[in-house]
């Protein structure tokens, strides 16, 4: 079946929408040069309905990401630049009076979308900050007492730099544990910084992705029978009590003031449950859990001042906690 038609995606065939979901990488391919894990990690967010934190320095298309994702999946986007004055009502939405009706009516913010880009999330202070808590856990905003939900599908994808923390302000670690994975976006390779630079050179646009021939390889209907058959994915209790394990080791490591949560056991079972469907098994591996293990936990956990001044950092934590822990059998 040609994803493209006006019928895609409403068999609800788990997979057919599997092989609209790995149609992605291509169609994004088109605009973003040698993301795949990126790629990949927006897609088991979408699946696991959760968030996704992404840090990489300016330049290195985090934006074009977004956009290239959403265009695929013909889902609305929104973007907000997060500065030091923006307000909460500048993302949620606020009360307008109405002076020919003499009464006041709810002008929805950009938080009313399906992918919001909050570009920069640590550049605006707390309270503003906060103000996606609810959107990003409740699915909805309330805005003078009356709760109104939000698109679905719903995903955060929040920027930050990773280098460059004068006049920021860094989220709280309550915060941070709302994310389901955090990505990092490196550099491009030298072959694939040649590539971007050809194709700038051919005149492709980034701020137009449909001449660039980027089209919808999937629905929000592949979406949804996607979702259906990975909460069908089996896992052993040896899988669970493996998680358990690996997040139990954080809050021990002595490098590590802060281990991860019951949260963070959770949402590693969730992404390698969406894993193991992605890669076309029904039932879960300890190799599911190892590759959704970094992105999944390292925003998570805390290092100890004099683990990072040794150069301890919380990927090395992990790895060295997954490479001790035993693997069910």
């Amino acid at each position: 079946m040609d994803p493209t038609t006006d019928n895609a995606g409403q068999t609800g065939d788990p997979g057919t929408a599997r092989d609209a979901l790995e149609a992605l990488r291509a169609e994004i391919a088109k605009a973003v040069v040698g993301q795949d894990p990126a790629v990949t990690g927006l897609v088991v967010a979408l699946l696991c309905r959760g968030h996704v934190l992404l840090e990489g320095v300016p330049g290195v298309a985090k934006t074009l990401l977004v956009r290239a994702l959403a265009a695929a999946l013909e889902l609305d986007t929104k973007r907000v630049q997060f500065t030091p004055d923006l307000m909460p009502s500048d993302v949620t939405g606020s009360l307008v009076y109405d002076t020919r009706s003499a009464e006041f009516s709810f002008q929805p913010g950009p938080v009313f979308t399906n992918l919001l880009l909050a570009d920069e999330i640590n550049r605006t202070p707390p309270k503003t900050q906060s103000s996606l808590l609810e959107a990003m856990e409740e699915r909805q905003v309330t805005v003078d007492g009356t709760p109104r939900p939000l698109p679905d599908p719903f995903l955060v994808a929040a920027t930050q730099n990773p280098v460059e923390y004068e006049g920021t302000y860094p989220l709280p670690e309550a915060q941070l544990d709302r994310f389901l994975l955090k990505l990092t976006i490196p550099l491009p390779s030298r072959q694939d910084e040649i590539g971007v630079l050809t194709r700038h050179a051919e005149g492709f646009n980034p701020r137009d992705l449909h001449a660039a021939g980027l089209r919808p390889v999937a629905r929000p209907a592949d979406l949804e029978a996607a979702r259906a058959a990975v909460a069908k994915t089996t896992i052993s209790p040896e899988i669970t009590a493996y998680v358990v394990d690996i997040c139990r080791a954080t809050r021990e490591s002595p490098s590590l003031t802060l281990g991860v949560s019951p949260r963070g056991a959770t949402a590693l079972l969730a992404t390698a449950r969406a894993w193991a469907w992605l890669t076309g098994r029904d039932y879960v591996i300890p190799d599911d859990v190892k590759a959704l293990a970094l992105p999944t936990l390292r925003h998570r956990v805390q290092l100890r001042p004099e683990a990072e001044m040794e150069g301890v950092t919380a990927d090395s934590v992990i790895n060295a906690i997954l490479a001790h822990v035993p693997v069910p059998r």
